[in-house]
């Protein structure tokens, strides 16, 4: 059984590193578009609002497994160095998907459309 975990977790980062190295932009430009991709199709396939705090934590459990798997796999020469990325990576993927959950908790009328009899 490790054999398989450890064979899936190295299968997952190859792919990782293929579509870094096939988009046009920036790993961490990628961090924020997957990060508010995932998001909304978490919500989407969970039936939740995006007000509601389950598809964000969904992503976030996500994002930390997909850290873990980094970590296990890169090996830096400066830990802290490998520390600091993942935690950037966190903080760039999580960050704008938090801002509209609570957007759309504490201003949900910017995201109805209204029409008005002229």
């Amino acid at each position: 059984m490790p054999g398989l975990i450890s064979s899936a977790m190295m299968s997952w980062y190859r792919a990782k590193v293929f579509v870094e190295h096939a988009i046009f932009f920036s790993s961490d430009a990628l961090h924020v578009i997957a990060g508010v991709i995932v998001w909304l199709l978490l919500a989407l396939a969970l039936r939740r609002p995006l007000s509601s705090s389950l598809p964000w934590l969904g992503l976030l459990a996500l994002l930390l497994c997909n850290e873990a798997v980094d970590l296990w796999v890169e090996r830096w020469p400066d830990p802290a160095m490998q520390y600091g990325e993942s935690a950037k990576d966190i903080l760039l993927t999580m960050v704008l998907p938090a801002v509209l959950m609570f957007v759309t908790r504490l201003r949900p009328s910017l995201f109805r459309s209204h029409s008005r009899a002229r």
